[in-house]
């Protein structure tokens, strides 16, 4: 497939992974790394941005090198969104729902990679 096929895409600026203790990997990706906590919608969950990259915290089980969630393409524009859920539709990949946009202002859907990993297409207005 041609590239100008392709609706734009910034890249993979957006992982999500399972913790054990929220407020203790905030405090370590802030402490270590210099990310800011954008959004913390309930006490399981929290959002983080660093540069052009964000970093979602969900409170789950926990085992060593089994804590991806998702990854996350970002897109530049909420449009952009609609497009890829298309581009994949017409490629026979059926995303879990239709797009739609979180109270944040992001826009996204989700879609299974062949192996079953959960890919999030996103725009997020901080860092699209």
């Amino acid at each position: 497939m041609d590239d100008a096929e392709r609706p734009p895409m910034h890249g993979l600026r957006h992982v999500a992974l399972l913790v054990g203790d929220v407020d203790r990997s905030v405090a370590f990706y802030r402490d270590v790394f210099g990310m800011k906590e954008e959004w913390r919608p309930d006490p399981d969950s929290a959002y983080l941005t660093g540069g052009s990259d964000n970093l979602a915290l969900h409170r789950g089980h926990v085992e060593p090198g089994k804590n991806l969630d998702h990854i996350g393409f970002v897109v530049p524009n909420p449009d952009d969104v609609d497009a890829w859920e298309a581009h994949l539709r017409a490629l026979g990949h059926s995303p879990e729902a239709a797009s739609r946009t979180h109270r944040d202002g992001a826009r996204s859907f989700y879609v299974q990679d062949p192996d079953g990993h959960t890919i999030q297409v996103l725009f997020h207005p901080p860092i699209s």
